[in-house]
């Protein structure tokens, strides 16, 4: 019996967001979803806009496995796994190491397969690509929940987006610039 599938279903239960109160709970299972979706269209943007030439589905599986070893860790709060160097590299142990663990739930002939999206290269430009779908999923997390009335992602909502402003990729400052803004709309201005 196999365990992979199962492990990768208990995704709904991990919480993000913990040390924050939140308007609507997230969790990594929805979150992998919206980071896929948004490398997605990273990796289109930078092909199709800015010429370049990222493998456009390993990017989407990337983004789709980005938070499997959580299901073991738990989602570690921003502040504290960046807190400081050591723990930084601790916790990449540990996540690896959880990774790991729940790729080795597979049969050997599968194991392969899904190898090089859980534990990935990390020096390729569609995980890079991948790392900006999740920083721009975070970001828009906060205006959801600023949204709503929280003002508890204030903060959080201005760090990332002053990264996000800050960073040298054209597809990110793309999306940014034509994208965002339709997350501040309502169901009724979005018609």
């Amino acid at each position: 019996m196999y365990k992979f599938f199962s492990y990768l279903n208990r995704m709904k239960y991990i919480k993000r967001w913990s040390l924050m109160r939140s308007i609507r709970e997230e969790n990594i299972m929805e979150h992998s979803q919206n980071v896929a979706v948004i490398a997605h269209a990273l990796a289109l943007i930078t092909n199709k806009k800015f010429g370049g030439n990222v493998d456009v589905s390993k990017t989407v599986l990337l983004a789709q496995y980005h938070e499997v070893g959580e299901v073991i860790t738990g989602d570690l709060p921003t502040p504290i796994k960046y807190f400081n160097p050591e723990i930084k590299s601790a916790y990449k142990d540990l996540e690896k190491n959880a990774s790991l663990r729940i790729l080795n739930m597979l049969p050997e002939e599968l194991k392969e397969e899904y190898t090089e999206y859980i534990l990935p290269n990390e020096n390729t430009e569609e995980y890079k690509l991948v790392k900006f779908a999740d920083r721009l999923s975070a970001y828009l997390k906060c205006v959801e929940e600023l949204n709503a009335g929280n003002a508890e992602f204030k903060k959080a909502k201005a760090s990332i987006e002053k990264e996000l402003k800050n960073c040298q990729n054209s597809a990110v400052q793309y999306y940014m610039k034509e994208f965002v803004p339709a997350f501040n709309l309502s169901l009724d201005e979005l018609d």
